[in-house]
Parts: C-alpha cells; sequence; structure tokens
C-alpha cells in the first residue's frame, strides 16, 4: 500500500469526492527533519569510459513536508554542502571543488526546492524540484520509494526513502574535460544522483 491514497466514493454525486485515508498513514502528515547521520546523498559518473568513479556529499539537511491526503501537496527542501564531497581520493575531492567543476569557494551550496510531487503507483513517487548548481537552476525529477516508517528506540518516529536521477552535468555549466587518445572523454556528462533519506518527524507533529 503506498503512503497515501486517495478513493471516491460512487454514492456521492459526480462533483463530490470523498477521501478515505488510511489511518495509519493519514497519521504520517507532518513536518520532518533528514537526519543526516542516517542518510546519504551520492553520484555515480563514468570514468575514461570504462568504469564508474562514485562519490558521496557528506554534509547536507533538508526538511519534509508529508501530506498523507493529498501527495501534491508534499513538500521537500535539501541544502548540500559542496565541500563535503568524498569520492575516497583526496586529489580528486581538491580537483571538483575547484574552478574546473563546483568552484566551492564562490558557490558553497547545491540546493533542491520542490515544486510538485505525484504518486506513481503503490509506494513510488515522484518530486519534482529546482536543482541549483553555481549559479545555474534548472528543473529535476527524482523518483523515490517510500521505505515505511518506525517509531526508533529514542520515540522518534522515522520515515524512509531511497530513489535517483539522472542529469547531464553540462547543464548546470560543469563541463570540465579532456579527450582520450583512445577517442572518447576522460568525465562523462551524464551523472547518477542517488538518495536514502531517513528522516524524523517533527515534535510538534509527533506523539502527544
Amino acid at each position: 500500500m503506498g503512503l497515501f491514497t486517495r478513493k471516491h466514493s460512487t454514492a456521492a454525486p459526480a462533483t463530490t469526492a470523498v477521501m478515505d485515508v488510511d489511518p495509519a498513514l493519514a497519521a504520517l502528515t507532518g513536518d520532518y527533519t533528514v537526519d543526516a547521520g542516517h542518510s546519504s546523498i551520492g553520484f555515480t559518473v563514468r570514468h575514461a569510459m570504462v568504469t564508474n568513479v562514485r562519490g558521496s556529499f557528506t554534509e547536507h539537511e533538508g526538511t519534509l513536508h508529508l501530506d498523507g491526503a493529498d501527495p501534491s501537496r508534499s513538500t521537500a527542501s535539501l541544502d548540500i554542502r559542496i565541500d563535503s564531497v568524498d569520492t575516497g581520493m583526496k586529489d580528486r575531492d581538491a580537483h571538483l571543488l575547484g574552478d574546473d567543476f563546483f568552484d566551492a569557494g564562490r558557490f558553497p551550496l547545491m540546493s533542491f526546492r520542490s515544486t510538485t510531487a505525484e504518486q506513481l503507483g503503490g509506494d513510488r513517487y515522484r518530486i519534482t524540484g529546482d536543482l541549483t548548481i553555481k549559479d545555474v537552476t534548472r528543473p529535476l525529477s527524482i523518483d523515490l520509494e517510500f521505505n515505511g516508517s518506525a517509531t526508533d528506540v529514542y520515540g522518534n518516529e522515522r520515515v524512509g526513502f531511497e530513489g535517483s536521477a539522472e542529469i547531464l552535468r553540462s547543464d548546470w555549466g560543469l563541463t570540465w574535460n579532456a579527450a582520450l587518445e583512445t577517442g572518447g572523454v576522460m568525465v562523462s556528462d551524464k551523472v547518477k544522483l542517488t538518495f536514502d533519506i531517513s528522516a524524523v518527524k517533527s515534535a510538534a507533529e509527533g506523539r502527544s
């Protein structure tokens, strides 16, 4: 069963919609804070045409608003510190932070602000919004799967989502590359973004 459900009463007039929301799912409605310590934001990009380099951004913060009656009213906001990039190689990370790529000294944050949300079916959702990298803002759609909810050992109410999206980095002005003698380029334009999000319900929204 999906996070959000909507049913229409066949007995009601055609112009009247009756909401029938599962109480357990409706109880998830509220505001949430992303738990950065139990969440990850990663990326994968093809290197030298033959292998993938994987990395992550280890410092980020965000908020969610989930609407159990109407998924289109759900929202998300995320800020990512560029200087927290980690690919497992210091020299490569330094290159990413420099002028060739993110220019982190001038543009320390990457941000996402949602504009629309929709249920695709079951536990699958799509959230679309504006992704800003450096001084460029372009639309991005992220496909997500709802992993469930739980109350942790500290009494926090949690929800979990995982998802992914693909972008062309050149759309955000990240155009650096180098040609290979054998043909092709050093770094692919296509980048896969991955999200594994654990979020905690705000205290005012939690149990009384």
